[in-house]
């Protein structure tokens, strides 16, 4: 039985808040769902969360827009490179129109026998739209897109590396998947719960260097797994470690969930997410006001004032 139920959130390094919000929201229509800062470091960036309608783990993007902080990342190999979205099987159409419109070029490409849409976010990070049937996660009617169109959520993550076995190897062992698919140079693994975000695709790119792993603007800095609980995520931490997968940290408590990260071998860094137990998105904020209120964890608090005037004014 698998300790992961599926994907939990997916976590981005972007531009501008502005530009970034108006991406997700008012292209993308997902529900805007908290506006908080980073935890780590001393540098006041806004942590931004999307999600569809009802805020499910394995429907929520989260950016750090660190245009403020003037770091640039380097998108390359041995790195997570690409963001899929769950969308209504037969929407693609209305997409590409949509995104057209837009101004966002759109790619009409097959995946293993399936069609796809691919674009980029304006910082140029890769995003791909997979038609889905039978998915009961609810989409966000928000923002001009109707709910028969809206994106029920993540579909899973692309990874870049240079050989994939050793990432196969650690997946296949630490993650319980099932049947890996092979074909040309990607090879898809699906961990967790079938409609709950978990397919890992691995592509082979020996011609780009390796990309950066550091919070810098334009890359993915982490994908996070739904562990569910604590239990489990103990269970997996201690069974990677006993492997010698020892570049895993202890744990940190980011108030909507408690992480464990941990970077696989191809280069891309997994989360292990726990929702904490007092109500997750809804411990500051009532579901009808998700987003509403800039939320600073506590050790920030003190500071509210002097950080609010350091970023960048936003309207959702």
């Amino acid at each position: 039985m698998s300790l992961i139920k599926g994907s939990h959130h997916i976590t981005m390094s972007v531009g501008g808040a502005q530009e970034d919000v108006d991406f997700h929201v008012k292209t993308l229509g997902l529900r805007f769902v908290k506006k908080t800062v980073l935890f780590d470091g001393s540098i006041p960036v806004y942590h931004l969360y999307y999600s569809n309608a009802d805020g499910d783990p394995s429907a929520v993007l989260t950016t750090f827009p660190f245009s403020q902080a003037g770091v640039l990342g380097r998108r390359g190999t041995n790195q997570a490179r690409e963001v899929l979205l769950a969308v209504p099987s037969g929407s693609l159409e209305y997409w590409s129109q949509r995104l057209t419109e837009r101004g966002i070029g759109v790619d009409s490409i097959e995946v293993f026998g399936r069609r796809r849409l691919m674009f980029r976010h304006p910082t140029g990070i890769e995003y791909g739209m997979v038609g889905v049937e039978h998915d009961t996660r609810r989409g966000f009617a928000g923002n001009g897109v109707p709910e028969e169109h809206a994106i029920h959520g993540i579909y899973g993550v692309g990874v870049h590396v240079a050989n994939p076995d050793n990432t196969v190897e650690f997946v296949e062992n630490h993650m319980a998947v099932a049947p890996l698919l092979e074909e040309g140079e990607r090879v898809v693994l699906q961990v967790g719960t079938p409609s709950q975000g978990g397919a890992v695709e691995l592509v082979v790119n020996r011609s780009e260097e390796q990309g950066t792993w550091f919070y810098g603007e334009g890359t993915i800095h982490h994908f996070a797994w739904n562990t569910e609980s604590l239990e489990n995520q103990d269970k997996l931490k201690f069974d990677m470690e006993g492997a010698g997968y020892t570049d895993i940290s202890e744990l940190k408590d980011r108030k909507y969930f408690k992480s464990v990260y941990v970077r696989a071998p191809g280069g891309a860094l997994f989360e292990l997410a726990v929702t904490h137990p007092e109500g997750g998105w809804t411990c500051d904020e009532s579901p009808k006001e998700l987003g509403s209120r800039f939320q600073l964890p506590n050790q920030f608090e003190a500071r509210r004032s002097e950080i609010f005037e350091q970023l960048e004014h936003i309207d959702v």
